[in-house]
């Protein structure tokens, strides 16, 4: 199986080219393959696919590196447009839809490295995230053991928790974001987005996500940091989300509007796995 390792601002990926017959890999062989030590090492596979829904060109799947699948990767959909516009089968500044397991994405590529996606509009309706709770809210409590934290809930095509702290570097972060993201109300489970306001256009995040762990960067929880702190009315419409691996840019208006995120994406390596 020939394979391009790529990533976005550290996000790793194998992507896989199956536009001519769709990907069928069990769980163990997507964990062996993801595998830093004894495969190719990611945090997810992506494949390229030809597409289901008639008004996409193309269609995406999105598997953790633990084998399971997922709705949405922001910084994976921004690997495979550069992907498909290396293929040739993508121009330059040319607004195509491509469909992923949530549905389907707006993606313009800028140049060969930078690529900017229409979202789609944040969900804040817990039923639909899908979270535990009676009514929408800005924030909601979250026990955790002896401790109860404040965290907002959104769906940006996969289920995010954000909880505002003041210091990335704390350690109780490193127990706190297993917790959350296994929280039983969250239904599908949560990436977990912990948030730095430097200020109303800057912010800096670490996010542990579900099935694959802490991670250099994570695409739409930085969409999801925006939107839940824009709700409230922390932030401007256009931010700079600072992650481990770099920067992205998401800008939102706000409610009846999509939300778009714009950033990077190269090539590392290529080669051959025996699938």
């Amino acid at each position: 199986m020939r394979f391009s390792k790529m990533h976005g601002i550290g996000n790793d990926f194998v992507v896989v080219d199956a536009r001519q017959s769709p990907l069928a890999l069990a769980p163990e062989r997507i964990r062996a393959l993801a595998d830093r030590h004894t495969g190719i090492g990611c945090d997810q596979l992506l494949s390229v696919e030809a597409p289901r829904d008639p008004s996409c060109a193309f269609y995406y799947g999105i598997w953790n590196a633990d084998g399971s699948p997922s709705g949405q990767c922001g910084n994976g959909v921004r690997c495979v447009a550069a992907w498909l516009h290396r293929a040739g089968a993508l121009a330059l500044d040319a607004p195509v839809r491509i469909e992923s397991p949530s549905g389907p994405v707006g993606v313009r590529v800028l140049d060969p490295q930078r690529v900017t996606v229409d979202m789609g509009e944040p969900v804040f309706e817990p039923a639909r995230i899908p979270f535990q709770a009676d009514v929408s809210g800005t924030t909601y409590p979250l026990e955790l053991g002896t401790r109860s934290v404040e965290v907002g809930a959104v769906s940006m095509g996969n289920p995010h928790a954000v909880l505002v702290v003041a210091d990335l570097t704390d350690p109780a972060l490193e127990r706190l974001g297993p917790q959350i993201t296994g929280h039983p109300r969250f239904a599908q489970n949560a990436n977990a987005g912990f948030v730095q306001i430097i200020d109303r256009g800057h912010l800096r995040l670490r996010v542990h996500e579900r099935g694959a762990g802490w991670t250099r960067a994570c695409g739409t929880g930085a969409c999801a940091a925006m939107a839940v702190l824009r709700r409230r009315g922390q932030v401007d419409e256009s931010v700079q989300v600072d992650l481990p691996g770099g920067r992205l840019q998401v800008d939102w208006s706000g409610p009846g509007h999509t939300l778009w995120m714009t950033g990077p994406a190269a090539f590392a390596f290529e080669g051959q796995w025996p699938a």
